[in-house]
């Protein structure tokens, strides 16, 4: 009896015994990060950044490699398809996991072959007017298209992108007729916001910050629950009268969902580390980013949110890919 006792006692921590080695020789070559996106994007920046770093603390290289093709999701399968063993990541946006599931009727992947790591950066989006409307805030925007039912557009660089779907869900939340106009890209999107060829669309900080500077658009509210740190005098949406809304871009470090857990939560903490470098939060914020932070079990969480949110805003506006 005392024997079994022992071994009882014994055979978890001799279970362990395999975990801990492997957390602790990890990693032993090069770990390959895929970028589902062409270089020079915020995700494929965010990943030769982080990846530097990640190679300066833990011995080896990481190789960043760009696989583009079908709005992420070429990439995104690579990831989720690859060995469970620590030496292929990737930076997998929200929309890749929390929206695509909703707006494809087939994805080569599902949200459950991919095991979040890291949230390593998100972007705050920001709702612009062109200079020439009249509305000098979120609730006068909202009352003006309440009087012009469905002479109001928002621009967005395409069908499912988090413009549009902010758009969208601004227009179920206040019960609005807005038009879409859906552009290839966020530069022409934004330029014919610029000249007034439509009324609005929600960007990127770092995308619309130089024109509000201008004079040429007018920031009316951040798309976040709380206020940025870049425009901190801009009240967020959520308190001029919607309440709870909320449309951030995020960007997180996955694995395949059976890589070991002792590597996943290395790989956590370290990225954390690197995220709380001061000299990190300078770059991110040149870059319109804000360093992520959070435990894997806490991105699952904001994953099943998020997929809540775009799944029943794509339902009820019949909202198709390009």
């Amino acid at each position: 009896m005392m024997i079994k006792r022992r071994l009882a006692f014994l055979l978890p921590l001799l279970l362990a015994l395999p975990l801990a080695a492997h957390a602790q020789a990890y990693p032993a070559k090069p770990v390959h990060l895929i970028v589902p996106f062409a270089p020079g994007g915020p995700a494929d920046v965010v990943a030769r950044v982080l990846g530097q770093e990640l190679a300066e603390i833990l011995g080896q290289p990481f190789v960043v490699e760009n696989k583009v093709g079908a709005a992420g999701n070429i990439g995104v399968d690579l990831i989720a398809k690859a060995m469970p063993d620590g030496y292929t990541l990737g930076i997998v946006p929200v929309g890749n996991i929390a929206v695509n599931p909703s707006l494809f009727p087939t994805l080569p992947y599902k949200a459950s072959e991919l095991q979040p790591v890291a949230m390593l950066a998100t972007v705050e989006n920001v709702l612009v007017v062109n200079a020439a409307v009249p509305a000098k805030s979120v609730k006068e925007l909202l009352a003006l298209a309440k009087q012009k039912p469905g002479s109001l557009s928002f621009a967005s660089p395409g069908a499912g992108s988090q413009a549009h779907l902010a758009g969208e869900l601004m227009a179920l939340d206040a019960d609005l007729q807005l038009i879409h106009v859906p552009y290839k890209g966020i530069g022409p999107a934004l330029n014919d916001v610029v000249g007034g060829q439509v009324t609005m669309m929600f960007g990127s900080i770092s995308a619309v910050l130089p024109h509000v500077k201008s004079g040429k658009l007018r920031a009316l509210g951040v798309a976040s629950l709380k206020r940025s740190a870049t425009m901190p005098e801009l009240p967020t949406i959520a308190e001029q009268g919607l309440r709870g809304f909320e449309a951030v871009s995020w960007y997180a470090l996955m694995a395949p969902a059976a890589t070991p857990r002792a590597v996943v939560d290395r790989l956590n903490a370290e990225s954390a580390r690197v995220l709380a470098k001061p000299e990190m939060k300078e770059k991110f914020a040149g870059l319109g980013l804000e360093p992520g932070s959070g435990k894997p079990q806490e991105i699952v969480a904001t994953i099943q949110t998020e997929t809540a949110r775009w799944a029943d805003v794509i339902k009820k506006k019949n909202i198709k890919p390009e």
